[in-house]
């Protein structure tokens, strides 16, 4: 890479660091921006008049919303990897070289990508192939991901090194209830994730459906969907990466395991009535703080009390903490609930049958038996 090169990568690298990691928080000049501003040396150029910058703050907010928090920080964390590997291998990332995109690809599943020398999954790589698509388009520069030195390429990773997926452990009936009695009803902190877990079974949520929620309609910047509390149940709005969809959680057949009785009591110890519905319980479990939790808490909730309560005690410990997180309340519903498929598939937010039924774990695949069927 020549200095100039260099240079323009390097001042480039901070650029979109800010403006998708920060999104508004970075410099005067990246706030002036509607969009991921140019590199250097043509930066100034864009600069907008003073009396546009509302309409570009506002432009910002909405580049913000097209995409999670998550998916903002895989792609600048790629984009930084990518300009690392370039910079190491002396090759330039401008302008964008199929070529050098599909030797990257390589270094990648071989394991010569980083000083760890560990293969990326091919998802992983895939990942990082829509990173750089984007990452480029943001710069107005195109990435074709259809030239041969990627799409041969590729194709040929996926034949050899694709597997089939590690999917988490379903948390059945079962053993949700024996995860509930693990957590202390008498603390703010215990009846919070007795909530969290019993709703997001229930209700078949994701995990950043579950704390994204509100207590109301249009009560926070940050917030995904909110809940309405009726004489049946529960309706949960969500919004999805395909648009609104609404949740129906029923109550229980026993206040102790009914999700809406327990988010009652929740709410009603807690004194929320506004804002975040799960949030930090703080002062040593007595009082509970205003901020929204992370999606990890319940990732780790879920891989905590399951241990705790002994599920799969049939396998090694090691083996049993990486079958559990978030997505087994999700897989625990899909497999347990004996009704119709397409109303499992509507609470969970599938648009195919079939992808519902890669959510079925543990459970008799042979419930339907085509053999005997065909009068054999």
């Amino acid at each position: 890479m020549t200095n100039n090169a260099e240079k323009q990568a390097q001042n480039d690298l901070p650029d979109i660091v800010d403006i998708v990691m920060e999104m508004g928080r970075g410099t005067e000049d990246a706030k002036a921006l509607p969009f991921p501003p140019l590199p250097a040396p043509t930066r100034e150029k864009s600069r907008l008049p003073g009396h546009l910058e509302g309409l570009a703050d506002r432009a910002r907010d909405y580049v913000e919303a097209a995409s999670s928090a998550n998916t903002r920080r895989a792609y600048a964390s790629d984009w930084k990897q990518f300009a690392s590997w370039c910079r190491r291998q002396g090759v330039e990332m401008f302008p964008p070289d199929p070529q050098v995109v599909g030797l990257y690809i390589t270094a990648q599943a071989s394991g010569k990508a980083t000083g760890d020398k560990k293969p990326s999954s091919v998802s992983t790589i895939e990942r990082r192939l829509s990173s750089l698509t984007w990452n480029y388009a943001q710069r107005g520069q195109a990435l074709d991901r259809k030239d041969r030195h990627i799409a041969t390429v590729m194709a040929g990773i996926r034949n050899k090194h694709a597997a089939p997926p590690r999917q988490k452990e379903a948390v059945l009936p079962e053993d949700l209830i024996a995860m509930l009695e693990t957590l202390d009803r008498g603390t703010l902190r215990g009846l919070r994730d007795r909530a969290m877990l019993l709703l997001g079974f229930a209700g078949g949520l994701r995990r950043s459906e579950i704390v994204g929620l509100d207590c109301g309609r249009d009560q926070t910047e940050d917030g995904s969907g909110w809940i309405e509390i009726l004489e049946k149940g529960l309706l949960v709005t969500l919004r999805g990466k395909t648009g609104w969809r609404e949740v129906e959680i029923g109550r229980g057949s026993s206040d102790v395991t009914c999700p809406v009785v327990t988010l009652e009591t929740w709410l009603k110890l807690g004194r929320i009535g506004h804002g975040p519905l799960f949030r930090r319980v703080t002062g040593q479990g007595k009082a509970v703080g205003a901020e929204r939790l992370n999606d990890q808490e319940i990732a780790r909730l879920v891989k905590r009390t399951a241990l705790a309560a002994g599920v799969r005690g049939d396998l090694p410990e090691g083996e049993r903490g990486k079958l559990f997180a978030g997505h087994s309340l999700r897989a625990g519903l899909a497999s347990s609930a004996e009704v119709d498929e397409r109303y499992v598939q509507k609470q969970l937010g599938h648009a195919s049958a079939e992808m519902t039924r890669k959510y079925q774990r543990r459970r008799d695949r042979f419930r339907v038996n085509l053999t005997k069927a065909s009068g054999l």
